[in-house]
């Protein structure tokens, strides 16, 4: 019989249009839900033009956006870490290394370089977070305690930006001792007379700030930025009390002393230069005419 048999052919349904908007070149901000056009965050140094909320970015970044020109010279690129605990957690450490690498393309979580800010030479070294969560191991130490050594051999100040979970627990007390020596290498400029301008980021917290992010001679820090040694979660849990609203965010150390300043990354190249002219005064010898260590390589 006709009626329980399909007569009619189903109706088919088209496939749908392919959008012509290729993904990724919008961007949702975490701070009020706005969209934003990848080019204009770029334009804005990823900073939100409503909100003002501040993206995290990398060291390579970093550095183009602070020195003119966006061109320095990378130091010590060559140093790796060599895993000298065969440290195993979830996996082994030299395999976490091995991929970290090779997502970054960087061989450890600092860039150590030299550039100018505003015309003034300078000693910068900034750190990345995509690697292993910015944490301090011996290549860091080592890396930013040779910028330190440069920088006072060149009579150069020092701006470091810190980005980091802290000492990198895969190497033990190997890392940790890096907060003295990189302390220690910090009190030789202070005896040389030559400014060290600390830029705390979000996150910057741990061994890093317990050590040379907080002993800047201008202590300044992005807005909102979380800044501290212990996490929230883990002061909570310890002192079982609930923390004030905005605990450890950059706004809150400066109403409390920690910090000097706080400053929108759109105004921080202009901040730096304002503060090396008032602290120091540069030497005849522009930095370009300065010799270029064999381990440099310019980017």
């Amino acid at each position: 019989m006709a009626w329980f048999k399909k007569s009619r052919k189903p109706i088919e349904s088209t496939p749908a249009k392919a959008s012509k908007i290729p993904e990724g070149l919008w961007v949702k901000c975490p701070g009020c839900s706005q969209a934003i056009y990848n080019k204009d965050l770029a334009a804005s140094l990823h900073v939100c033009p409503k909100c003002g909320y501040h993206f995290r970015i990398g060291a390579a970044d970093r550095l183009r956006m602070l020195l003119d020109g966006g061109r320095f010279v990378a130091y010590d690129e060559g140093l790796a870490s060599v895993d000298p605990l065969k440290f195993v957690d979830t996996k082994p450490y030299a395999d976490r290394l091995r991929s970290t690498r090779q997502a970054t393309g960087e061989k450890d979580a600092v860039i150590s370089a030299t550039g100018e800010i505003h015309g003034l030479p300078c000693v910068v070294a900034a750190m990345e977070y995509a690697f292993i969560g910015g944490s301090m191991g011996v290549v860091v130490g080592e890396k930013i305690t040779r910028s330190i050594e440069r920088a006072i051999e060149r009579r150069l100040p020092v701006v470091i930006v810190s980005c980091s979970g802290g000492a990198r627990m895969m190497e033990g007390a190997l890392s940790l001792m890096q907060m003295a020596k990189v302390s220690a290498a910090l009190a030789r400029l202070d005896r040389a007379g030559l400014p060290y301008l600390s830029v705390l980021t979000d996150p910057t917290t741990g061994g890093v700030t317990a050590s040379f992010a907080m002993l800047g001679d201008l202590n300044i820090a992005e807005p909102r930025a979380l800044i501290g040694f212990a996490g929230p979660r883990v002061i909570e849990q310890t002192i079982r009390q609930k923390l004030p609203e905005g605990f450890q965010r950059s706004e809150f150390l400066l109403d409390h002393g920690m910090i000097d300043m706080v400053v929108d990354r759109r105004e921080l190249k202009d901040t730096l230069a304002r503060a090396l002219r008032f602290m120091w005064t540069a030497p005849e010898v522009a930095l370009r005419e300065l010799p270029v260590a064999e381990s440099a390589g310019v980017r």
